[in-house]
C-alpha cells in the first residue's frame, strides 16, 4: 500500500471518530425525542415529574413522555386525541419514556395528556 492510500485511510478514520464524538457530545435531549417522532417539534409540555414532547408532520401529531429522572421503573403515560376521535394512549411502567403515540389530526385540534408517577399535564385543545 502506498503512503497516499495510508494517509487517506487515516484521514477517513479520524473523520469517523470526530463525527461520532460530536454525536456523543450532543447527548440526549430533544434529539432523543426526535428519534421517536418524525416532524418538527411544536410544543414541550413540562410538569413536575417530566415533560411531553409534541411533534407535527403532514397532519400527524406525535407525542412522547419523558421523566425528569430516568432509571427506576415508573408508571408513565402519554395520550393524543384529535377532536372528534377517541384518544390513543400508551400507559405502563417504563424506565425511559412512554410512547410514541401518533394520530392523524389533519387540521383538527388535539388534546395531549402525559404523566409520570403522581405528576401530570393536560394541554386542552391545541394546534387548531
Amino acid at each position: 500500500m502506498d503512503s497516499g492510500a495510508i494517509r487517506r485511510r487515516v484521514a477517513l478514520g479520524m473523520a469517523v471518530l470526530t463525527a461520532s464524538g460530536l454525536l456523543v457530545l450532543a447527548g440526549p435531549g430533544s434529539a432523543e425525542a426526535a428519534s421517536y417522532c418524525s416532524g418538527r417539534k411544536v410544543r414541550t409540555l413540562p410538569f413536575d415529574t417530566g415533560s411531553v414532547h409534541v411533534y407535527k408532520r403532514s397532519g400527524y401529531v406525535c407525542a412522547v413522555t419523558f421523566p425528569k429522572k430516568q432509571g427506576a421503573r415508573k408508571t408513565m403515560s402519554v395520550s393524543v386525541q384529535a377532536r372528534g376521535s377517541r384518544p390513543v394512549t400508551d400507559k405502563g411502567r417504563y424506565t425511559h419514556h412512554a410512547g410514541p403515540v401518533t394520530v392523524h389530526a389533519g387540521h383538527r385540534c388535539v388534546w395531549i395528556r402525559g404523566s409520570v408517577g403522581s405528576g401530570s399535564v393536560s394541554s386542552g385543545w391545541i394546534l387548531c
